[in-house]
């Protein structure tokens, strides 16, 4: 399988990033430095965080000066100290000056995905439940999300729309309901894929559960409703939480049996990790 850094579109994310940063080009560093000045850098964690795109480092680099070094000391997913150097770095001064935000920006919203995810998987560690994501990500970051999103120990929902079937609620207002959203679903769509379908109360889970549905998605329900469900389902279905399920909540509905509980905030809320780059002239 093609890993999420090897596909074209994140080669165009780093491009257009880069674009978008040096414009006309870095007078700050025209100005100041020579163009042939070579300097060696590292990235220092300044708080304790899970660490996630490292190797995006060195592409980023290269992208600059194709000479330029990246040497990662820190494992991809693995919790890094504040004050631990995660990676070294040389080549040209110039280039190195220009790629500092990007790299950085990159390093820090990965690291701030993978660094939330973890603490909601550690908050569950022990039930029987996994934490997902969702498609709440940044426009053109969603391989990069995702892929953060199992660097801190957490599952993937669907990539794409192209990716499943997931009946949501106006989904269901066209339709004219969830049972009969899921047997047209279950008519048309291949055998292959399952069939979720999101329920917001107790009568359109059995709704849901008469009619084959593969998954059930209880929206935005109460710990004592998605207990019931949970009962109602007594293992014909997969069931998935989410809606307004935080870290002080999900260990509470982790534990009432659900299969997987759906965090949007993963990705659309994580605050960024604190790491700084430092470079150094070698000459």
């Amino acid at each position: 399988m093609r890993h999420p850094f090897d596909h074209p579109s994140v080669s165009r994310l780093i491009a257009l990033a880069l674009e978008e940063d040096l414009g006309r080009g870095d007078v700050t560093t025209l100005a100041t430095v020579p163009p042939d000045r070579v300097a060696q850098g590292k990235i220092t964690a300044k708080a304790d965080l899970i660490i996630a795109g490292l190797p995006l480092g060195e592409r980023i680099l290269r992208a600059l000066d194709a000479t330029a070094g990246f040497r990662a000391l820190a494992v991809e997913g693995s919790a890094v100290r504040k004050g631990e150097v995660v990676a070294e770095l040389w080549g040209n001064a110039p280039a190195l000056l220009v790629a500092e935000r990007t790299l950085l920006n990159f390093l820090q919203h990965l690291s701030g995905i993978a660094t939330v995810t973890r603490r909601f998987v550690d908050a569950v560690a022990g039930t029987r439940c996994k934490i997902i994501d969702t498609r709440k990500t940044l426009p053109g970051f969603r391989l990069l999300d995702k892929y953060a999103v199992t660097c801190g120990g957490g599952s993937n929902h669907r990539l794409g729309l192209d990716d499943g079937v997931l009946i949501k609620d106006n989904h269901i207002a066209v339709c004219g309901g969830v049972g009969e959203a899921v047997r047209r679903a279950r008519s048309l769509v291949s055998a292959l894929l399952r069939i979720e379908v999101e329920c917001t109360n107790l009568l359109e889970v059995q709704e849901a559960l008469d009619a084959g549905a593969d998954i059930i998605l209880l929206d935005n329900m109460a710990t004592a409703q998605i207990r019931e469900a949970v009962q109602l389902a007594r293992g014909r279905a997969l069931l998935e939480a989410s809606g307004n399920i935080g870290l002080e909540r999900v260990r509470e509905v982790a534990e009432t049996g659900v299969d997987f509980i759906s965090v949007g905030a993963l990705t659309h809320s994580a605050p960024a990790a604190d790491l700084s780059m430092t470079i150094m002239t070698s000459s």
